[in-house]
């Protein structure tokens, strides 16, 4: 990271104030900007929301390919549905990695989440969120792996890095696979701290992006 980018996550995980308030936000042209950055974070007119789901999956895959386990990005399988779409649209896997559980393939599904959003004063818990979203993936998409011989990994984390337990999981079996084939590629936590590492760096691309030139 660059230090502009280091002191403006810093900031964000400290909630140290970095915008103006009441500033129109300078890409939706729509909201205004709340002084923490949490409009920032969440505003969908910047490419980088999207980006930051597709980067934390391509950081990923790279985990897995250097670990020797086979898997494919965007692989289509023909039998999840993406409701959001609004009708029954046949949508890619996230993830698609071989032979994962007893020979069976696995759909690993990612889904990026705010610890922060739609909370009240006091009503803050640790982790509350992931494992609300792993819930919702493995409601939406569990029963049609299974009907078509397939595993399902939900693999939920939110902006501050935090992991939902599949995640967790997932990425332990990996590790031993690093330790166990390739210990070269880093210590027990390597895949955790590289993980992370992609989830703020995508977090700071959109808070950079909206900072006042004054403060660059």
């Amino acid at each position: 990271m660059s230090a502009i980018e280091y002191r403006a996550i810093l900031k964000y995980r400290l909630m140290i104030p970095m915008y103006p308030e009441d500033e129109t936000c300078p890409i939706c042209r729509k909201a205004c900007m709340d002084k923490y950055g949490e409009h920032t974070v969440h505003c969908k007119e910047l490419p980088g929301f999207k980006y930051r789901h597709d980067w934390v999956r391509d950081v990923l895959w790279d985990i897995l390919r250097r670990a020797g386990i086979s898997a494919k990005k965007e692989a289509p399988v023909n039998f999840l549905t993406d409701h959001m779409e609004g009708r029954s649209t046949l949508r890619p896997t996230d993830l698609l990695v071989f032979g994962w559980v007893r020979g069976k393939h696995a759909c690993v599904d990612l889904t990026g989440v705010s610890p922060l959003v739609g909370i009240r004063e006091n009503e803050f818990v640790a982790g509350k969120v992931v494992r609300k979203a792993e819930s919702k993936k493995v409601d939406k998409h569990a029963k049609a792996c299974a009907e078509n011989h397939h595993v399902f990994v939900p693999f939920s984390f939110d902006i501050f890095g935090s992991l939902a337990p599949e995640a967790i999981q997932f990425l332990t079996r990996v590790q031993r696979v690093i330790h166990n084939n390739c210990s070269a590629l880093g210590g027990s936590g390597f895949i955790f701290s590289r993980l992370g590492f992609a989830i703020q760096k995508e977090v700071v691309a959109q808070l950079v992006a909206r900072l006042p030139s004054v403060l660059m």
